[in-house]
């Protein structure tokens, strides 16, 4: 059931895109002869070569990029899609291009693995040891970052991740196995897939989520159309449990209203959760009525759900992450 929904979401995304500007296919490193060029403000489409696959990402390079602070060392926000979806479509499912143009990061949209545009990442989700035996996604989003750093200035200090849905598991997933590279996650409506993740420093996570969300379900009781790849999926009290708790946070929650409903209908909530180790926080963003979508943006889609328009996940996530830089 779930397979033909999301391929009409995908289709509508593909239309919406179809004006999209060009992405310029930047050279690989082998073709540079050592040099490192400097990528220009703009879209560019990177391929390389991980573990013996060809794989490739999208990269949003700012206009502060440009001119006399073209050196000065960049943040970069991996943007990790949806099951059924790619990098490109991400970008525009998103729109978070223009955040990046304002506060001056790189946005960076990599591919994940499947037939034709249909990808996935290995979160962990997958039952058995299938999951062992698919591409090793950890490996290639840090051969991302390795690789971007020699045609961007990236600065290591402020790296950080989003994703939505199976993009947000592998948020979880990459936070769990690179701590020491990862500053920050921000996942929209993907929760832990993974079996005891085990971070080596407790990494700041703010996590967006619908309680009407039928593909990824807020509470277990909930029910959703994912199947019975859900079921192995933690919901959502139970992955903001056990970040708290590696996190070591001991301070009482504290929640606040970020928007009441009124204007749409869907009330927006804030739970803190301080007082963690190394400075870390979890903080867990609950749209009340909310489906499976972006915060902020308007849904392709009417069946997988209302978004709110009242608060939006790329401004909020950029304002975590500017507090929370790899310490």
């Amino acid at each position: 059931m779930l397979a033909p929904v999301v391929s009409r979401i995908v289709l509508v995304l593909v239309i919406q895109a179809a004006t999209a500007p060009l992405w310029v296919a930047a050279a690989p490193p082998e073709a540079r002869g050592g040099r490192i060029d400097r990528l220009p403000p703009g879209n560019h489409r990177v391929r390389l070569v991980v573990d013996g696959r060809r794989r490739s990402y999208l990269v949003h390079v700012p206009p502060r990029a440009a001119g006399a602070a073209a050196d000065a060392p960049l943040p970069v926000v991996l943007a990790l899609h949806g099951a059924a979806m790619n990098g490109w479509l991400m970008r525009h499912f998103t729109g978070l291009d223009g955040t990046a143009d304002r506060a001056g990061f790189i946005a960076v949209y990599p591919d994940g693995t499947g037939p034709g545009p249909f990808l996935v990442w290995n979160a962990g989700q997958f039952p058995g040891n299938v999951w062992r035996k698919r591409p090793n996604d950890v490996a290639f989003l840090e051969a991302v970052i390795d690789d971007l750093a020699t045609r961007a200035p990236v600065d290591p200090a402020r790296i950080f991740a989003c994703g939505f849905s199976n993009g947000g598991m592998m948020c979880y997933r990459l936070a769990a196995e690179r701590s020491r590279r990862i500053a920050a996650i921000a996942p929209v409506a993907g929760t832990i897939a993974m079996r005891d993740p085990a971070p080596a420093r407790p990494v700041p996570v703010l996590h967006f989520h619908g309680t009407r969300d039928r593909f990824v379900p807020y509470a277990r009781e909930a029910g959703g159309l994912g199947g019975r790849w859900t079921e192995r999926l933690r919901d959502v009290p139970g992955t903001i449990a056990e970040w708290v708790r590696l996190a070591a946070c001991t301070d009482p929650a504290v929640t606040d209203v970020l928007a009441d409903g009124a204007r749409d209908g869907l009330r927006v909530t804030r739970e803190r959760h301080g007082g963690c180790a190394d400075g870390a926080e979890v903080v867990l963003v609950t749209i009340e009525g909310g489906g499976h979508t972006w915060p902020g943006r308007r849904p392709p889609v009417w069946f997988i759900g209302r978004s709110t328009r009242t608060v939006s996940a790329n401004e909020l996530m950029w304002e975590f992450f500017t507090r929370h830089p790899l310490r």
